[in-house]
């Protein structure tokens, strides 16, 4: 593989795709901050240093770093030899897996671009972002036993038009059916001989978009987030420095690995210092306990209804956890770390969009748990404004965080009336967030106070509100909706509907809601979880509904019925 070098800036700018300006990425390269490697470069040249240490773990299954180069290798080849082309976008739906990792790495050395779906999503999601983003390619698993993917994907293929191949792993791909092949077949065919020399054609930028993310969402269906290779590996980065992660981390999470954090903090912290990645199939406790006592994984970010799961189930005091460096947690470090013996679990704020804030052992135990730390970046422009302005607040009082840097996107993926509202002139991301800063011994800490945006944040999913409601309301017996967060213990956050009434329609229900969101092909996990009837909704002195006050009403029927 050729790597451009000694060049600053994109040698193609993609359309819809919003880049830093020259003068920015110049100064960022002059901090030494934007290499000229690649995500593929950094992960060959640490697959060759670490060529027989493990990188991956499943039940049954351990492969190594010089394994899992030659398998994306051929991989990355295989997808060229379909015909797709550097640059070309590709709908990721796989289960956390070794063929997950071995695609996305796959797509990196061939140039193409990951779009960084969810195994949830569904028609609602998949098909406007296959057709936004003109996806090529969408890869999928073929051993679901509770949904047909390889199903779904043939409908989805009628929905984007410019979908030419399916791509199934973890099982058979339909025989005889034009436009699908499985991963293993591909991989059959292609030699490492072959593979190599196939790639040595392929010229990676470092400057070019990596992977598309997604956004939670302020409006609408996510927004493609642009992720960029050198800069993705810096974020990659200052997490390992931060946390001190080595060779000897066995990393740990069964959050889907291509969320943004898990990428960051967990596969990606470990895949770039020569570390090994634990994978489990499934999310119950006969599945993760005897991993956990078999691989001792001692970087951690296991979701609190699986902690509660694996005490349920004993697990928790079976295994010993003082080998455990540490991990991530959104909130409530000090309910992490009890469930663990102790173990230290740091809090770890961030945005798709880019900025990254944690903290780490070094800090104080008054800001471990009570912030979201501090800036991985020093070259990270925080600060806390009004909402609505640009006026900075004093340290101490609560605003709207907006963020500049090397690691901050410039705009969302053909999106310029969003972009319009989301960065300021000077190309400050507008969060959303309502921050503080508070000062701890002599040093200035985050702190998360709550959200402007309409979203409900699901065990860190984040679920966009108005998303749902403009589905929702096509219920025949719906005459109004407004979906609010309503605390939860497990959690954190779970959606909430309040509904008013189509005249002389029978109540719409949980179940009866659900069912209606299901025919539309929303993700399940999107649905409300709760239904409240009313009359009227609460408005504002402008006549505007107001979700702060539904908020605090369901705030107060859950205290009372508690």
């Amino acid at each position: 593989m050729n790597d451009l070098m000694a060049q600053i800036g994109p040698r193609i700018r993609l359309p819809g795709v919003a880049y830093q300006t020259e003068e920015r990425l110049a100064h960022y390269a002059g901090l030494g901050v934007l290499t000229q490697e690649t995500l593929a470069s950094a992960f060959r040249d640490v697959a060759r240093r670490h060529a027989a240490r493990i990188a991956v773990s499943e039940p049954g299954r351990l492969t190594d770093y010089a394994t899992l180069d030659a398998l994306s290798d051929r991989a990355a080849a295989a997808f060229l030899g379909l015909g797709l082309q550097p640059m070309e976008r590709v709908v990721f739906q796989i289960v956390n897996s070794l063929e997950l990792i071995v695609c996305f790495f796959g797509c990196l050395k061939a140039g193409l671009i990951p779009i960084c779906t969810l195994t949830a999503h569904r028609r609602h999601e998949i098909a406007y972002l296959g057709r936004h983003a003109q996806a090529r390619a969408h890869i999928v698993h073929g051993d679901d036993a509770k949904f047909d993917m390889v199903g779904f994907a043939r409908e989805m293929r009628a929905e984007i038009p410019s979908m030419a191949h399916t791509i199934v792993v973890r099982g058979q791909a339909p025989s005889g059916e034009a436009g699908f092949t499985d991963l293993a077949a591909l991989l059959d065919g292609m030699s490492p001989e072959a593979a190599r020399a196939r790639l040595a054609e392929v010229t990676l930028d470092p400057y070019q978009v990596a992977l598309f993310q997604l956004s939670g969402g302020t409006s609408g269906v996510p927004k493609i987030i642009p992720r960029f290779n050198n800069e993705y590996l810096y974020s990659i980065r200052t997490v390992i420095a931060r946390q001190g992660l080595d060779a000897e981390i066995v990393a740990f999470t069964p959050n889907p690995m291509l969320h943004n954090a898990p990428m960051l903090c967990y596969f990606g912290g470990a895949f770039f210092v020569g570390g090994e990645v634990m994978i489990s199939p499934g999310l119950d406790a006969p599945t993760i306990g005897p991993l956990l006592a078999a691989r001792r994984p001692n970087w951690l970010a296991i979701p609190i209804p699986v902690l509660l799961r694996l005490k349920e189930a004993g697990w928790l005091d079976r295994i010993d956890f003082s080998h455990v460096r540490g991990g991530f947690v959104p909130a409530a470090a000090r309910q992490y770390s009890a469930l663990l013996g102790g173990v230290p679990m740091f809090p770890l704020f961030g945005m798709t969009e880019g900025i990254l804030s944690c903290c780490c052992a070094t800090d104080p135990a008054t800001a471990i748990d009570g912030t979201v730390g501090q800036p991985l970046s020093p070259h990270d422009e925080v600060v806390v404004v009004e909402p609505g302005t640009q006026t900075p607040v004093p340290d101490g009082v609560e605003g709207e965080l907006l963020v500049r840097g090397p690691c901050t996107i410039r705009g969302y993926y053909d999106a310029a009336d969003r972009n319009l509202e989301a960065f300021t002139p000077d190309g400050f991301y507008r969060s959303g967030d309502l921050m503080k800063f508070v000062v701890i011994e002599g040093r200035r800490f985050l702190v998360f106070c709550g959200r402007l945006k309409d979203v409900v944040s699901r065990g860190g999913e984040k679920i966009n509100c108005q998303e749902v409601e403009d589905v929702a309301i096509r219920h025949p017996a719906i005459g109004a909706i407004a979906i609010v967060p309503m605390p939860d213990k497990v959690y954190d956050e779970r959606a909430c509907a309040f509904v008013i009434p189509a005249v002389g329609a029978e109540p719409v229900t949980v179940a009866s809601l659900g069912a209606f969101l299901e025919s539309q092909g929303v993700a399940k996990f999107k649905w409300p979880e709760r239904v409240e009837i009313v009359d009227e909704f609460p408005m504002t002195s402008s006549g505007k509904l107001s979700k702060p006050m539904l908020r605090e009403t369901i705030r107060k029927i859950i205290e009372r019925r508690s």
